[in-house]
């Protein structure tokens, strides 16, 4: 699929697989796309970071390679690891005899070598195949593996001790995410284009509900997109982000709803909160959002 040749070019084709961005992360889109350096976005759980990369790999035709971060995250899990026991067969069908330094040597060759994403990704891009390589929510790994993807986001290429180092001529398009829960080492940001992605305001937040809850009542959709606004800014443990309004959203279609009442709000909660004390938080001011004024 042909790459857009603009910031307006990437609005619309975002647009096409139902994700409405601004100019300033349009313009992140396109300079990643076509300088071929990562993109870096923070933000917020649920405001659509990991959304954003799906949608961009449908939209340019390219294959998604995701890897979901993760506490002790290591090489083995994220870039390669032998596969031992095909290595072992292939060793007992070299002979009986103890086997020689070359048989050792044949073991440790590519098609020994298990890839996993990162590993992918670089193999991908040798072989001619395009793909968005999603790095998720870097800030749940542990800080030592930034230092290893140093090497990865400064010339995409991987260093395997029996091998030499893997690289490729062509580079993905890298996409990191972090909800922030940590700070991300300054050596990682240097090398991305960043961006912070904020909750919507209720007319962006709008078009998203239209388009992911399709046959939703206009007046249904405009309650929801302005009470959201208003719940966020309360501060709350775990503010609910797009992905809790897209919920709501289709638990209220499912339901029939056409507005929305205390009842009905009280009766879906569980689909805006995960945290006891911010529900019963809830639960108390549930008045407040929809009283007089409040969805005007």
């Amino acid at each position: 699929m042909t790459e857009p040749d603009s910031v307006e070019a990437v609005i619309q084709m975002l647009a096409q697989g139902g994700y409405y961005c601004d100019d300033d992360l349009a313009m992140g889109v396109f300079l990643a796309i076509k300088l071929g350096k990562p993109l870096f976005l923070e933000g917020e759980p649920g405001v659509g970071k990991t959304e954003m990369a799906k949608v961009l790999a449908q939209r340019l035709g390219r294959r998604l390679i995701r890897l979901q971060c993760y506490e002790g995250l290591d090489i083995s899990t994220a870039v390669y690891e032998w596969n031992y026991a095909k290595q072992l067969l292939s060793l007992r069908l070299a002979g009986d005899a103890a086997p020689g330094r070359e048989a050792l040597e044949d073991v440790f060759g590519p098609e020994f070598l298990l890839s996993r994403p990162l590993l992918d990704a670089i193999r991908s891009e040798s072989q001619g195949q395009r793909v968005v390589l999603l790095i998720d929510e870097l800030d749940r790994a542990d800080e030592e593996f930034e230092a290893f993807l140093l090497e990865l986001l400064s010339d995409f290429q991987v260093t395997i001790p029996e091998m030499g180092t893997v690289g490729s001529d062509t580079v993905p398009l890298v996409i990191l995410t972090s909800n922030r829960t940590r700070e991300i080492h300054d050596a990682i940001k240097r090398r991305c284009l960043y961006h912070w992605i904020d909750y919507p305001s209720p007319e962006k937040e709008l078009q998203i509900v239209r388009a992911k809850a399709p046959g939703i009542d206009e007046r249904l959709a405009r309650d929801i997109c302005q009470f959201m606004n208003r719940l966020r800014q309360d501060d709350y443990l775990k503010r609910p982000g797009v992905a809790e309004s897209l919920d709501w959203a289709q638990a209220l279609v499912l339901l029939h709803r056409d507005h929305l009442d205390p009842e009905v709000v009280r009766q879906t909660k569980s689909c805006l909160f995960k945290n006891r004390q911010d529900l019963r938080r809830f639960q108390d001011g549930i008045a407040g959002y929809l009283g007089a004024g409040a969805l005007e």
